[in-house]
């Protein structure tokens, strides 16, 4: 029988939004998946700039556009879904960039099925 738990993403502190301070590849540090579980992500990006932002993550890897999510983030609307409760493990990586530094936030958690 399987468990889950509910964690914060690795890049997080406290569970806190981690903020995108890369503008190119490799990007913030987001979150490590587990060596064997399923963690099953979650992220939502806020963006506090005045204009939109490109946001990029970096989904396991960085070949476009296999491992790419690119998403418009408007200017101050809330938390816009980017990750779905996509699956990853195998201590894969998820990284971001936007194409301005430090304006955005990502947040969200793992469900990790084990």
């Amino acid at each position: 029988m399987a468990t889950f738990s509910k964690i914060a993403l690795s890049g997080s502190t406290d569970g806190l939004p981690v903020k995108v301070v890369a503008t190119a590849t490799a990007g913030t540090l987001i979150h490590t998946a587990h060596a064997t579980a399923l963690d099953e992500v979650w992220i939502y990006a806020y963006n506090g700039h005045t204009a939109d932002v490109v946001l990029t993550v970096e989904y396991g890897g960085a070949t476009v556009p296999d491992q790419n999510i690119i998403l418009t983030v408007s200017t101050k609307s809330g938390l816009a879904l980017v990750v779905p409760g996509l699956i990853l493990t195998n201590s894969k990586v998820i990284r971001a960039f936007a194409a301005t530094a430090n304006v955005i936030t990502l947040s969200g958690y793992i469900n990790r099925i084990a």
